[in-house]
């Protein structure tokens, strides 16, 4: 057993002092009160945690690990080697692998990947196209935290362009549905006027111009309407603009069938930061005006949008080099969200309690993750202590990522990630990462 001792536990809207008893992979027992002597004698281990803030481990609905066919850029190992640096216990992968995860087959064999790898818990998306519903219906509700479906630009096939193919997955597909949602036809216009101006080479600066608000919008906006009229659950993932807040209401996120996700590049950068950071902060969809990341902000307080996550997508900074058409789109994230994101709330914008909804419980409650997300007795040890009274600086030295950068180094956060736990196991303590110990596969209940 181990006892953590005298924290701040932040949990479903409040923050008391307490303790928690960890037994196996669970939560035995939370103390609001004095622990007895009898379960302190008991414990192998009493980790002492005054000053500190003890909340459940995040859960990140938005990665790429790259595994198989892009470990250059980074693998299952080393990005959730990073996750559990961050605070992140738990990530939902998605398919734009090679191979491409759009057949069961596939998907199960990458949850045999991660289980021999994975530091952190995991679950997978299955990647929809516009011919695979055949492999849709074979998957196991389970054991997939959803459907993913590209309505922009994306590799290989993965990008449902036909209108008849979208409305029979928003028709028959029985899990919730998740997009990424940019409109090719306006992006293609808006590529061939900047072409005109500047030839091949257009500045990054153009970025948000040429993956425009306007894009975004539409194509969430198709995206919304189809869920309603088929009844399909929806998540709109990564939102980048204010207009698209119209879309989405605040209604308890319980009683949604349509919701909708904030990722921290969003949240923290604007399109001035483009002049100081290049395409290191080049994604899609892109970062916006600063009007934008502060509608955002304030949707995330209102309830329009309902979770947090990180949009985590590693590439080399060789292949960040070019302009807006040359440079990879991603960047790594996993490692930092929760820092951001308790960061902005010692800034005023948020709680921390808000922080702790919309990474932890959200996410375990959105997609009906079995006994993760929040600390209750009987749910799993999935835990981070935090420590808020020492600052930590980005470095590249302290970077878990395999491509070695981070758009966040040089920034300095209040607080610093003090621990980690996964199944009630330590992976993460005082900046060393546990070896040989593995994350479980994500169970739904559905």
């Amino acid at each position: 057993m181990i006892l953590i001792h005298k924290a701040t536990i932040i949990n479903e809207g409040s923050s008391f002092p307490g303790s928690l008893l960890l037994e196996g992979d669970r939560i035995s027992r939370v103390f609001r009160e004095e622990v007895p002597e009898a379960v302190l004698n008991a414990c192998r281990e009493v980790i002492d945690a005054r000053g500190l803030w003890l909340m459940p481990g995040v859960i990140d609905d938005q990665v790429h690990f790259r595994d198989p066919g892009l470990t250059h850029k980074g693998d299952i190992h080393t990005e959730s080697r990073a996750a559990v640096a961050g605070g992140v216990t738990s990530y939902m992968e998605m398919p734009n692998t090679h191979p491409q995860t759009v057949t069961w087959d596939a998907l199960c064999q990458k949850m045999e990947l991660a289980a021999r790898k994975s530091v952190a818990n995991f679950s997978f998306y299955l990647g929809a196209t516009n011919d695979n519903m055949a492999e849709l219906r074979k998957a196991d509700l389970k054991k997939i935290c959803g459907v993913k479906v590209f309505m922009g630009s994306s590799t290989g096939n993965m990008l449902v362009d036909n209108d008849k193919a979208l409305q029979r997955i928003f028709a028959e597909v029985d899990t919730l549905i998740a997009t990424h949602c940019e409109k090719e036809e306006i992006i293609r216009k808006n590529i061939d006027t900047y072409k005109k101006e500047h030839g091949e080479f257009i500045p990054v600066k153009y970025h948000p111009l040429i993956r425009s608000a306007e894009a975004c919008y539409q194509s969430s906006a198709h995206a919304v309407e189809l869920a309603d009229k088929y009844g399909a659950k929806l998540h709109v993932l990564h939102l980048s603009t204010a207009r698209e807040l119209s879309l989405f209401d605040t209604k308890p996120l319980g009683e949604k069938k349509i919701t909708a996700e904030a990722c921290v590049h969003h949240l923290w950068f604007s399109d001035g930061d483009y002049e100081r950071l290049g395409t290191r902060i080049k994604w899609n969809p892109a970062i916006k005006t600063a009007e934008d990341r502060d509608a955002l902000r304030e949707g995330l307080k209102t309830g329009k949008l309902d979770v947090v996550a990180t949009d985590h997508a590693p590439h080399l900074l060789s292949e960040k080099e070019g302009g807006a058409l040359q440079a990879a789109s991603g960047g790594p994230l996993v490692q930092h969200s929760l820092q951001v994101m308790l960061e902005l709330a010692r800034k005023g914008l948020y709680t921390k309690e808000l922080v702790a909804e919309k990474m932890c419980h959200a996410p375990a409650q959105l997609f009906q993750v079995h006994k993760r997300g929040y600390i209750r007795e009987g749910y799993y040890a999935d835990l981070v202590l935090i420590d808020p009274s020492t600052p930590y600086t980005v470095t590249p030295e302290t970077l878990f990522y395999k491509c070695g950068w981070s758009p966040f180094e040089g920034e300095t956060f209040g607080c610093s990630i003090h621990a980690t736990f996964v199944n009630g196991n330590i992976v993460y303590r005082n900046g060393v990462v546990t070896e040989g110990l593995f994350g479980k596969a994500l169970e739904f209940d559905k």
